[in-house]
């Protein structure tokens, strides 16, 4: 399938109903987190999500919006839409091969995500944060600097840390509000097989 094929496939009107949904779920769990100061970050459910009943097209999408709009009122969320955008891109891909039909496949995605996205975030963070972004797990960043690592160093091996305790538990909460829907209700998106290779119904 193309690009352009993929791409439509992925934008139905249930997908277009369901992606201000995710991106409001996305913003209030990411703004209570990070109010709180808490070292993750859980703000891309609604961009799992979509991706794995939409596609990865329309993951992205959710991702890199949710991000920018979020960043209206929350400055430091704008940056970081590009890492968003991927983890919906990621996630996508990998519903497309079977990887959310069960929860340790869940499980397995989350880490796939996680150490995939530093590589993505760290020069975010490095360039336009000077490696402390203001989140919770920041700490560790400044922790790192002090046992002598550069600034780019500790930032990545930050993120290598907390993104597992962040994405794991963001695939697993995405997995079970998707189990909890019907299959009729599951069918009407664009990529429901997915969940079900098999195409039962």
């Amino acid at each position: 399938m193309g690009i352009i094929k993929s791409v439509k496939r992925d934008f139905t009107s249930m997908t277009v109903a369901l992606i201000p949904i995710a991106i409001g779920l996305n913003i209030v769990v990411g703004q209570v987190v990070a109010m709180l100061k808490l070292p993750v970050y859980l703000d891309s459910i609604g961009t799992v999500m979509v991706a794995v009943v939409c596609g990865p097209w329309a993951g992205a999408f959710t991702g890199a919006m949710s991000n920018i709009i979020w960043g209206l009122f929350e400055p430091n969320a704008l940056p970081f839409f590009p890492v968003a955008a991927w983890i919906g891109f990621i996630s996508g891909w990998c519903a497309r091969y079977g990887m959310f039909n069960t929860w340790w496949k869940a499980v397995f995605t989350g880490v796939v995500i996680a150490f995939t996205t530093p590589f993505i975030a760290t020069p975010i963070v490095v360039t336009l944060f000077g490696g402390i972004e203001g989140s919770g797990a920041s700490l560790i960043t400044a922790i790192l600097i002090k046992s002598g690592l550069k600034i780019s160093s500790a930032a990545f091996y930050k993120n290598m840390m907390v993104e597992p305790l962040d994405k794991i538990p963001t695939a697993i909460t995405a997995f079970i509000i998707i189990k909890g829907m019907s299959l009729r209700f599951l069918a009407r998106f664009p990529r429901w097989e997915n969940l079900h290779p098999s195409g039962e119904s």
